[in-house]
This record gives structure tokens, C-alpha cells and sequence, in this order.
């Protein structure tokens, strides 16, 4: 048992460093593509920021760790194969340089690994629909919206101002908004990481309530920072240059928009995908030039991505838990 749990607890470690890794993009990308930081400045800030993260509540781990399936049955084998299906579907779009959310690969993989425990009757479909699917659904069209609306009152109220006293000011005000969403992503996604440890502590009797320890909450902001500091160059690729071109002004425009919406469900308890909120911020905010400066292409391979996601996992950690079960 002691083997099982060891191991469990250090690839949900990696799994949060993987976070990291991937979703570097998610906070870097804009500012990087806006050339007011260099790449090592952004992913520095944004590690600080992701640490930074841990003081901002556990709502989304309670979600992750008792609302998706039954913490009853969330074991050390399971987790493992929840989280190695999870990585699979994970690696493979990072090849691709495609942004995928590592909030619902990890549901995915939970509700695979779980089917495969225990059956059906574990998932918690009313929790999935409300506060996973419908969120993944709401999250980057309303990103869309607000950072078409925010960008275009920025244009609308400057519209007198010149572009370069615009940009000078806004490339200053970039770097906070970079920081805030860092904040944001930093306690959106290791919070994921928080439930799953502490349902897992929790079921071998190492808890009795869901109170997520202080080495787990610290743990888990520290992976992901490293995560971010090592960074995701293919998919900082995709997110920076090649969904549409932006400027200081559009940066900030985006990552403020990001960071209302993630700052927002991080308090409702809502496991929403950072990747999606920032690709859709980042769309929002090129559709206000014109609807062609979006690269519709590309969105809709990041879109397909996006879909495959859960089920995708889902039948990775399935089979993963029988593999496993056998094996063990």
C-alpha cells in the first residue's frame, strides 16, 4: 500500500509540473507575442505568480476531489491510472502544439478510472454537467465577449490618443496583467491537483474531512510554478503568433479578460480550463480588428482538441486501471 501511495502522490506531483509545463502558454503567450517581455522575464513572472496562487482558496479542489466521482472509491491505483491516461491524451496534443485543458483531461481520466473501479453509478453526472461541462462550454464564449467589449472600449475611449503613446503606456500595464492572470492560473489549476491528493490521503486514512494539507497546497503551487519556469514551446508557439497578431493594448485586453473570468469560478468552485479562457480572450480580442485577423483554422483544430478531451481521457485511464488491476 505504501509503494502504491508513494507512487501515486509523485505523479500527481508530475502531473501538476506537467500543468505547468503546458499552461505556460496560457499566462506567457500574449505578452510574449507583444514583445514587452522576454521569454525568460515572462516565464519567471508568471512562476512567481502561479505560487502566489496557493492564498486564494480550495474550492475547485473540493470540486475535483468529492464532486466528480465518488471519493469513496479514489484509491492510489486509481489515481495513478486516472492520471497516466490523463498524461497520454495530455502528451499527445503537446506534440501537436495543441492547447488542451489539463482540468478536464484529469476529469476525464477521473471518470475513466472510476467507470472502470466501480461502474457507472461512482460518476457524478449532475456535478459534471454543472460545474464541468456547462463551465467548458460558457467559459471561452463568454472570454470572447468580454474581451471583444473591454478591447473595443479601450480602442473607442483612445481613439485620439497616438498608437505609440498608447503602446508605451499599455506595455507597462501588460506586465500586471500578465502577473494577475498568472495569480489566476497559479489557483485554478493546482487546486486540481490539491482534491485528488486529499480524497486519496482521505480514503487511506490519513484525513477525516476534506482539509486540504498545507505541504499538499504548497507542493502543488511549487510543481506548477517549476512547470511554468521549464515552459511549453509549442504550444506558446500556437498561442502567441499563430491564433492572431496582438498588441500592448490587445495583450492587456486578453489577460485582463482571462484573469475576471478565472478569478471569478476559481471562488465558485468551477474547474474551467485556463486554456480555454485565454484562447478565447485572445480571439475576442482579434475579432475587434476584423473577423478575418483570427485564424479560424487553427481555432478549430484547438476546438477539436478541446472536445476530445474528456472522453478521450476517459478511455485512456479505462483501460489503463484494467492494465493496472491485472498487472497488480
Amino acid at each position: 500500500m505504501i509503494l502504491i501511495l508513494i507512487f501515486a502522490l509523485a505523479i500527481s506531483f508530475f502531473f501538476a509540473f506537467w500543468n505547468g509545463f503546458t499552461d505556460a502558454a496560457n499566462a506567457i503567450s500574449t505578452i510574449i507575442a507583444t514583445r514587452v517581455l522576454k521569454p525568460v522575464q515572462a516565464v519567471v513572472l508568471s512562476a512567481i505568480g502561479n505560487f502566489i496562487g496557493m492564498f486564494f482558496g480550495v474550492a475547485v479542489a473540493i470540486t475535483i476531489g468529492q464532486g466528480i466521482i465518488s471519493p469513496d472509491i479514489i484509491s492510489g491505483e486509481l489515481l495513478i491510472a486516472a492520471l497516466i491516461g490523463a498524461l497520454v491524451y495530455d502528451v499527445i496534443t503537446w506534440y501537436f502544439g495543441l492547447p488542451v485543458s489539463e482540468s478536464h483531461v484529469l476529469i476525464g481520466g477521473l471518470v475513466g478510472a472510476g467507470s472502470a473501479a466501480s461502474g457507472l453509478s461512482v460518476i457524478n453526472i449532475s456535478g459534471i454537467v454543472d460545474k464541468v461541462i456547462i463551465p467548458m462550454i460558457t467559459s471561452p464564449i463568454i472570454a470572447i465577449i468580454i474581451a471583444f467589449f473591454f478591447t473595443a472600449f479601450i480602442i473607442r475611449y483612445l481613439l485620439r490618443v497616438h498608437a505609440h503613446r498608447i503602446n508605451r503606456y499599455f506595455r507597462v500595464l501588460q506586465i500586471f496583467s500578465s502577473f494577475f492572470f498568472s495569480v489566476t492560473h497559479g489557483t485554478n489549476d493546482a487546486q486540481k491537483v490539491m482534491g485528488i491528493i486529499t480524497a486519496m490521503l482521505i480514503y487511506y486514512g490519513f484525513l477525516t474531512t476534506f482539509d486540504v494539507p498545507l505541504w499538499v497546497i504548497v507542493g502543488c503551487h511549487a510543481m506548477i510554478s517549476v512547470g511554468t519556469f521549464f515552459g511549453g514551446w509549442r504550444i506558446v508557439k500556437t498561442m502567441a503568433h499563430r491564433i492572431t497578431r496582438l498588441k500592448p493594448f490587445q495583450g492587456f485586453s486578453a489577460e485582463t479578460s482571462g484573469a475576471m473570468i478565472l478569478s471569478t469560478t476559481a471562488l465558485l468552485g468551477f474547474p474551467v480550463s485556463t486554456t480555454h479562457v485565454i484562447s478565447g480572450s485572445i480571439m475576442g480580442v482579434g475579432a475587434t480588428k476584423r473577423l478575418k485577423a483570427v485564424h479560424w483554422g487553427v481555432t478549430r483544430n484547438i476546438v477539436w482538441a478541446w472536445i476530445l478531451s474528456i472522453p478521450m481521457a476517459a478511455i485512456f485511464s479505462f483501460f489503463f486501471y484494467k492494465i493496472l488491476m491485472f498487472v497488480l
